[in-house]
């Protein structure tokens, strides 16, 4: 979108809607900010949107209740069902690019900064955009540049779907039998996702049918094949195969990548271009407890859970309390004899109302037919969830009271939760003690949970919370330092991903004979926009170091944005008719000293906070320390000043 020109809003509804029934009663149930987006983009009545200003307020969830009065409530209503059932449909008309964000603004009760409007806009979906291939102009791949993508995830997805709409031939290559990565991989009880699926999607493939606001991994795997089945992608996979090494041929300006098949035989290809697309979450971290080999049960890691083995009735041990076990507990909590949680660390919890609720058949028919509908819908979901929390993780600078919290807002995040954990647990002092960390909120990554979640389940009684330290583990028990001794049957291991070393087992080679792995080491990864790395030309990565939008939700739009990034990349090298790209020493540090120095002000800094986005010296290598609008803006289009190409 040009911030100066009028922005032209499209939707694959179609009007009149016939299904009057269907519509009054979804009118009832749908969010009231976002019906007058509806309206307002058709009919575009500045004075009547500022009307609810007044009552359309900063909240925490897009479906927060809205204190607008009732009776302009029904009149917004009226005037949509009128506009969305009249014989002659309205005509949509370009918007300008002024009141566009004064709708934003209207809508969220914050002011919208005009400079993320183009983020909002190109993540909303709300605009056809002509294929890459199509676009006048561009200089066309020539024939046989091919691109290999490592990985069928998320990303490996969506790189697909973009490489074939510039023209460039690819192939996926997956180790797995299955497109979908995490979720066909994580099949784990209550396996789910904490970002809202609304927003946890494709901004080219927004879709109305999610059946949660937070859906189970069953239904996100499925929507990831989906997609990847309407454009194609299984035609261009080459499963259960692995990368084992990539060395690149400066006389022949590509790569040579040694792949192994499921039988073990390796073959080595060619290709112009490398994306790796793995991801973070695919490699397990497993705990060093002495004895775990020697349990006699069934163990097993969340990410490799094996559905074969029956719970009900087992005495059942899960060791660790973050995310994938504060899905897991509530799930089997109520068939299992004896639950014991082994707590590893403390994790804050926050309350998120909507985690465990259902999108009706009334919202989904609103997010299926009424035009804009989904679109304004992600946009409060996108703002609640994405960069309205930066304040959270950035210090104000002065700030008093730097034990507790890094600023106002994260003061007022850790009174939220404080107040909701209190209440949950006051009548249990002792879990109180156990549960409550003494380092700022967000310095690690924080347990969402509502009614009949996580704190609930600790509350049960056949449910124990140990935050003692295991000595080891005996061929059916568990038994910690001072002695205690816990039978099990079962041990589930929620001990989450090893992030470190960032390639995996892949080994990388590039100009000169130049060892990524090396230069690495076990956790030091560096790159330039969390993209590239001088000395590996044509070698992509994707949430690469310093690339995670660990403040908020927004991993999707960080892949969109980096595949955005590899394109204009590519485009740029066929453009000029050279063979290789990569960054420049100088601008690889200067990003790096962008990073270091913003990084310093972010609450993974705070000397309480140790996780797992820090490496063995502290430095926080996983972590981008600004805004996704930031982050989405740099990655428009490669600095050339800052590539050298060849």
């Amino acid at each position: 979108m040009n911030a100066n020109s009028p922005a032209k809003l499209t939707s694959d509804c179609a009007l009149p809607i016939t299904d009057r029934d269907g519509l009054r009663a979804a009118l009832v149930d749908a969010n009231l900010p976002t019906l007058l987006m509806v309206y307002t983009t058709y009919v575009q009545d500045k004075d009547y949107l500022d009307s609810f200003a007044p009552y359309l307020t900063g909240i925490y969830t897009a479906e927060a209740p809205s204190s607008v009065p009732d009776d302009m409530a029904q009149d917004l209503r009226g005037r949509v069902f009128a506009l969305l059932t009249d014989p002659t449909p309205p005509t949509e008309r370009p918007i300008d690019p002024e009141l566009l964000r004064h709708m934003m603004s209207v809508s969220v009760g914050e002011n919208v900064d005009p400079a993320i409007v183009p983020v909002l806009y190109d993540q909303m979906g709300f605009e056809r955009v002509l294929p890459r291939k199509e676009r006048p102009g561009r200089a066309s791949p020539p024939a046989g540049f091919r691109v290999l993508v490592i990985g069928g995830g998320m990303t490996g997805i969506a790189a697909g779907i973009k490489l074939a709409e510039a023209g460039y031939d690819y192939t996926i290559i997956e180790k797995n039998d299955a497109l979908a990565g995490t979720w066909y991989e994580n099949t784990y009880p209550g396996v789910g996702v904490d970002t809202p699926s609304h927003f946890y999607s494709y901004s080219f493939e927004l879709n109305p049918e999610w059946s949660h606001y937070h859906p189970k991994g069953k239904e996100i795997y499925n929507y990831l094949t989906g997609v990847a089945e309407k454009y194609g992608i299984p035609a261009h996979v080459q499963f259960r195969t692995t990368v084992t090494e990539a060395h690149w041929d400066g006389g022949k300006a590509k790569w040579l990548v040694t792949l192994r098949g499921a039988d073990g035989a390796e073959r080595v290809e060619e290709a112009n271009a490398v994306i790796l697309a793995h991801g973070v979450l695919n490699r397990w971290s497993m705990p060093d407890i002495p004895g775990l080999d020697s349990f006699k049960g069934p163990k097993m890691h969340t990410a490799g859970w094996d559905n074969s083995v029956e719970l009900k009735g087992k005495r059942v041990a899960v060791i660790g309390t973050g995310a994938s076990a504060a899905q897991l507990a509530p799930a089997i909590a109520d068939d299992v004899a004896e639950l014991t949680i082994f707590q590893r660390s403390k994790h804050w919890v926050l309350n998120n109302p909507d985690i465990n609720v259902n999108v009706n058949d009334n919202i989904r028919f609103a997010l299926r037919n009424i035009p804009h509908y989904k679109e304004w819908f992600r946009f409060r979901v996108y703002w609640f969830t994405g960069d309205g929390l930066y304040g959270n993780v950035c210090g104000d600078e002065g700030w008093d009271d730097s034990d507790n919290s890094i600023s106002a807002q994260n003061q007022a995040a850790r009174d939220y939760a404080l107040y909701y954990i209190q209440n949950k647990l006051a009548d249990r002092p002792e879990l109180l003690e156990k549960i409550v960390p003494d380092y700022p909120i967000f310095g690690k990554r924080i347990v969402l949970d509502a009614d009949g979640g996580w704190l609930d389940t600790l509350l049960k009684p056949n449910v124990t919370l140990e935050t003692g330290t295991i000595d080891h583990i005996e061929e059916d028990a568990i038994v910690m330092k001072d002695g205690t001794r816990y039978e099990v049957d079962v041990i589930a291991l929620a001990t989450g991903f090893d992030l470190a070393p960032a390639l995996g087992p892949i080994k990388v080679y590039g100009r000169g004979g130049a060892d990524l792995a090396a230069a690495w080491g076990k956790d030091e990864a560096r790159s330039y926009l969390g993209v590239m790395a001088p000395e590996y030309p044509n070698f992509f990565l994707t949430l690469g170091p310093n690339s995670a939008p660990n403040h908020a939700a927004g991993v999707n739009m960080v892949i969109e944005a980096q595949i955005n990034y590899v394109l204009e990349a590519l485009d740029m090298l066929v453009a000029e008719g050279k063979h290789a790209v990569e960054p420049t020493v100088a601008a690889y540090e200067d990003w790096n000293h962008r990073v270091e120095e913003q990084m310093q002000k972010m609450v993974w800094a705070h000397p309480k906070a140790r996780s797992y986005y820090l490496n063995s010296k502290g430095r926080n290598y996983v972590s981008c320390p600004f805004r996704l609008a930031d982050y989405w803006s740099w990655t428009r289009e490669p600095n050339r000043a800052e590539l050298t190409l060849s």
